[in-house]
């Protein structure tokens, strides 16, 4: 009785999403527009039982931008049976029929400048009637996007004072304990939530639901980081007992987060957190280094994002004597919900081509928006001598592994990369042991990891911030709400330690690469100089550790197919 009526809702979900899907079609066909749909950064999840990668495949679009010269891109679209053709170079949309639509084009200019915010301009001639408001949004949009750039720029500057440890207006060295909120009350909401744990692992529900009481009267989503971190934890342990984690799940993955909302958060993560900046810095510096004589890099990116990365590079790039090389970026991501699963990476590589295009740097991108375990050699395009560079920050552990599905995707990806046969790949980890099936391990394990990082922001950011209140529930929340209260391939956040993924690197063929003394040195003594004293950098066996009060957050190594 009980599968059958899991049928039913499945089938009214179903139902009710394919009803939402074409209202979504029909006001996207009014508003025929390539920003109709902004993409959001929260919604940018990977996971295996999603419709999307079903009924809508998306092959590489590519673009070529040269020194000086225009934009050209061809995109095919296949959706169902239909498909449509977009040529940006013409502003058309052809369609399967041969009926065309005229596309609105919009020119994008891009500027950047150190220790002051960026504004997004606009050609005059492009804004059309009765679309300010919208113009608008994405001009705020771009703006803040170009001040995540700054953040990451700000950290390759010579000035070790450019790095600034003041967020909100706060103090990196003080912590914010909410009054009446001590140390040992702080542990005791932890050991409530294990407890608590152990109750449901036990079957022991009525003890379960009266901790669950005490724990929802000493959390808040606006108190201090123990907290918040127990109201998250407590929202998750509460859909488990449900038995609507997955739907919870999904609707958090999938909530309307605007686009500048995204950006802002981040933009917080990236100027209290020194973990994106140092990594960005390490894998430049790297790829500088294999890249010096080179004629063409060929930069691999899993996970591309926004393409926050890629600024320093290319700024890099343009002042290399005798002249940069040709940059070809393959950007790799996974579908997004929504009507348009390319949207964020195409828009990625228009900005990309207008940045490469104002510090004259040859560039060409392609794109693949799929599972990564799906993909083939021979749709990256490698060319003959060009330097292959093959980069992943934090996003392998989305991939399932092998105590779910026998031919592990990990496995898999790892393989392409070893076909691949880059000068260097570029492998950041979540250092998290939080993947264990077992329920009461996995638990344990995700409480501490995430407590170092909601200490953080308690630490380093104003309490008031809506950004961080933002950060902590729309993606901190919903993490926890997966590694808790869904199971089985509905499980999407998988992080193994570094040493795991050592481990299974090792396994697959390639060699470690010690790491450059030189970047080490810098990256380290700009975080001892820059951020509040907790962080450190350190080394191990070839990775660069990172993390908080002794406890590594992520990690960061180099390797080449052996």
């Amino acid at each position: 009785m009980e599968d059958d009526d899991g049928d039913v809702e499945d089938k009214a979900c179903l139902i009710q999403d394919s009803t939402l899907h074409v209202a979504e079609k029909s006001l996207y066909d009014v508003l025929v527009n390539k920003n109709a749909y902004p993409p959001s950064p929260s919604q940018n999840f990977y996971s295996h039982h999603d419709d999307i990668d079903a009924s809508v495949s998306v092959s590489s679009s590519n673009f070529s931008l040269a020194s000086g010269g225009g934009v050209e891109e061809t995109k095919r679209v296949t959706l169902g049976s239909d498909c449509e053709v977009l040529d940006f170079e013409n502003n058309r949309l052809a369609g399967s029929e041969g009926k065309e639509k005229v596309l609105e084009g919009k020119k994008e200019s891009s500027r950047l400048s150190r220790g002051r915010k960026s504004h997004y301009h606009e050609d005059e001639g492009d804004l059309e009637e009765g679309r300010s408001n919208k113009h608008m949004a994405v001009d705020a949009e771009d703006s803040v996007l170009h001040e995540l750039f700054d953040e990451v720029l700000f950290f390759d500057a010579e000035d070790d004072d450019s790095v600034s440890n003041s967020v909100d207006g706060s103090c990196g060295g003080l912590s914010r304990t909410k009054k009446g909120v001590s140390k040992k009350e702080a542990v005791e909401m932890r050991s409530l939530l294990i407890q608590c744990t152990n109750a449901i692992a036990n079957n022991e529900h009525k003890r379960a639901d009266e901790l669950l009481k005490q724990l929802r009267k000493c959390s808040s989503p606006s108190g201090d980081s123990s907290q918040r971190l127990a109201h998250c934890f407590t929202n998750a342990i509460e859909a488990r007992l449900a038995g609507t984690g997955n739907l919870i799940y999904k609707d958090l993955a999938a909530k309307n987060m605007t686009t500048s909302d995204a950006f802002r958060a981040y933009k917080l993560y990236m100027s209290a957190f020194p973990f994106l900046k140092t990594s960005n810095y390490f894998a430049t510096q790297t790829t500088l280094e294999i890249a010096e004589k080179a004629a063409t890099l060929h930069f691999i990116h899993f996970g591309i994002m926004h393409g926050i990365q890629l600024p320093p590079l290319i700024q890099s790039l343009s002042r290399r004597p005798g002249g940069p090389p040709k940059l070809r970026v393959t950007a790799l991501d996974c579908p997004q919900p929504g009507f348009r699963p390319a949207a964020a990476v195409e828009q990625t590589g228009h900005r990309l081509g207008n940045y490469c295009k104002r510090f004259n740097v040859p560039f060409e991108y392609n794109f693949i928006v799929r599972k990564w375990e799906s993909i083939c050699l021979e749709e990256l395009k490698l060319q003959k001598d060009e330097v292959v560079v093959v980069n992943c920050f934090y996003k392998f552990h989305i991939l399932l592994d092998d105590t779910i599905l026998e031919n592990s995707p990990r496995d898999a990806v790892l393989d392409l990369i070893k076909r691949i046969k880059p000068d260097v790949f570029i492998h950041g980890v979540s250092n998290g042991g939080y993947n264990s099936p077992f329920f009461v391990s996995r638990f344990r394990e995700a409480l501490f990891y995430f407590s170092a990082l909601f200490e953080i922001f308690e630490a380093c950011v104003s309490p008031k911030s809506q950004e961080r209140m933002k950060f902590e529930t729309d993606i901190y929340g919903k993490e926890v709400m997966n590694v808790i209260a869904c199971e089985g391939l509905e499980r999407v956040e998988r992080p193994e330690t570094y040493k795991q993924w050592h481990i299974r690197t090792v396994r697959a063929g390639f060699r470690q690469l010690p790491l450059n003394q030189q970047i080490m040195n810098k990256i380290k003594a700009k975080v001892k100089s820059g951020y509040h004293k907790n962080f450190f950098v350190d080394e191990a066996s070839h990775w660069m550790l990172q993390g908080w009060k002794g406890r590594v957050i992520f990690a960061l190594s180099c390797w080449k197919a052996d």
